[in-house]
């Protein structure tokens, strides 16, 4: 019996998204480019990291317009949430459908997002595929965050997050000890 029962959880794994929980709720905040809040049935709120995506930091530029993309096509709206782990924030890492469509590859049509590569082993390979695609024709027409200037391309979140961390870094090993004088 225990033999059959570990084949058949086998057999499940290897589906992938047989795991994958599923949240429906309203949209009732947009934190960025990748982060949404959203309120259930129960009226409580989740915190929701689109998977597959990274987008520019509020800070950062095109980041308020890709906050304001996602708003737009996203806030008040009833959302289906699949997904099947949290990040270290605890925020729920997921797909977003809205209207059956998928709002973390919109964002990646519209150029106002980067494919998260360095996560794109948590997707299907047809999700990896499409994503990919998408962020390369946002970049081949020069749509969203690609519009810009010259030949700088747009700093990627990931690296803006870790140049600011080294900088911080950087500031406090540089800063005086309060109460030390050089005499």
């Amino acid at each position: 019996m225990s033999k059959a029962l570990g084949i058949a959880c086998l057999a499940l794994a290897s589906l992938g998204l047989a795991w994958a929980d599923e949240l429906q709720g309203r949209v009732v905040k947009v934190a960025d480019g990748d982060t949404i809040t959203v309120l259930d049935g129960q009226r409580q709120q989740h915190v929701i990291r689109l998977a597959g995506i990274d987008a520019p930091e509020k800070s950062q530029p095109y980041g308020q317009k890709s906050k304001a993309h996602l708003s737009q096509a996203v806030f008040g709206q009833t959302v289906t949430v699949t997904f099947d782990k949290r990040d270290r924030y605890g925020r729920i890492v997921g797909q977003v459908r809205v209207l059956g469509e998928d709002a973390n590859l919109r964002q990646l049509q519209a150029g106002w997002a980067w494919h998260y590569k360095q996560y794109q082993s948590e997707q299907t390979p047809d999700q990896r595929s499409v994503y990919d695609a998408a962020e390369r024709a946002a970049r081949e027409k020069r749509l969203g965050l690609w519009q810009g200037q010259g030949p700088a391309s747009p700093e990627p979140p990931w690296d803006y997050r870790a140049r600011l961390k080294s900088e911080r870094q950087s500031a406090q090993n540089h800063t005086p000890l309060s109460g030390s004088r050089l005499q």
